[in-house]
């Protein structure tokens, strides 16, 4: 159905006159005719009757009339859904738990006038595809792993440089230390299930084993965080590593400790990525809001070894 003659119908029945319809919507009278005339053609009813003292609904423009109402109102909220500004902002944060979901509390927070959809994407490839097609207009990524490339079309900014803290139960042999190094992790089990090789954190892991010579294990199947911290605390040759603003409770009686990783401290890198030609307004905040607020050291060195600052990350990762 022709949205254009459906909005001239309702503004022909509001004004009662053809004349006054084509000065509202700035079309000759001669349009209005002939948008009505494939109206009533397309419904197969006479939705006017000429009078001397304009047009009146016929008994079939009546019962219309509401629903045509109806139609435009759909189809004004159906183009504010996709317009810029007019549709909330949808950015990926990986997971509910995890340092990029506390960065967009935080924008929320200061600027509690911007709709958002917040997403949760496990993979890089289904958000950077998510990127590209304009399902999201941002994500939290570390960029670029090997052989993965950031594309042309897309952007991003270094946001959050994240400490990593070693988790251990009660009777692990590192539990009463105040911090460890690297080198005082060699020789210890870290358990981390579920790293899927080939996703950047997988590729951040190995890089992280091979350069302290740790010993990071995958096995065993994912059951969650929950799963995960009983068995830390219940076993005590097992440790993990998590970030520093990762949020996690637990039972009283587990005991657990985070223990700061330092000398050099390992950084997890989380960058914002989007389409260059993404024309959101909303973006521009977040990215000036993100550039303010999150607290990121000087970048690592682009060679293997830590940086002046003290911190390590892979030698992949891009430069702030």
């Amino acid at each position: 159905m022709d949205l254009e003659a459906v909005r001239t119908f309702v503004a022909a029945a509001d004004t009662g006159q053809f004349q006054e319809a084509a000065a509202e919507l700035a079309v000759t009278q001669q349009a209005v005719s002939k948008r009505i005339a494939t109206l009533e053609r397309h419904l197969g009813v006479r939705l006017f009757t000429r009078t001397p003292r304009g047009a009146e609904l016929t008994i079939d423009g009546q019962a219309f009339l509401p629903h045509a109402r109806e139609l435009l109102r759909v189809a004004e909220r159906a183009g504010a859904s996709v317009r810029p500004g007019l549709r909330p902002l949808r950015v990926d944060v990986i997971a509910s738990r995890v340092a990029p979901s506390g960065l967009m509390r935080g924008f929320h927070q200061a600027h509690p006038g911007i709709d958002l959809d917040v997403v949760m994407l496990v993979d890089i490839e289904t958000a950077v595809a998510a990127l590209r097609s304009g399902t999201i207009d941002a994500t939290f990524r570390a960029v670029a792993a090997p052989g993965r490339p950031l594309p042309e079309d897309l952007a991003s900014v270094r946001v959050l440089d994240e400490p990593l803290q070693l988790l251990t139960g009660p009777d692990h042999a590192l539990a009463g230390a105040a911090s460890v190094t690297p080198a005082q992790l060699a020789g210890h089990r870290i358990w981390m299930p579920g790293i899927t090789p080939g996703t950047e954190w997988g590729a951040y892991y190995d890089d992280l084993a091979a350069e302290f010579d740790l010993t990071i294990e995958a096995t065993g199947p994912n059951f969650g965080s929950d799963a995960l911290l009983d068995t830390i605390a219940d076993t005590p040759a097992l440790a993990t590593f998590m970030g520093e603003q990762t949020r996690l409770v637990w039972p009283a009686d587990h005991g657990l400790r985070r223990i700061p990783v330092t000398d050099p401290t390992p950084v997890y890198p989380h960058s914002l990525l989007w389409h260059r030609d993404n024309p959101h307004p909303a973006l521009a905040t977040l990215r000036a809001h993100l550039g303010t607020t999150a607290a990121t050291p000087p970048g690592p060195a682009t060679a293997p070894g830590p940086a002046a600052d003290g911190t390590w990350a892979p030698a992949w990762v891009l430069p702030r």
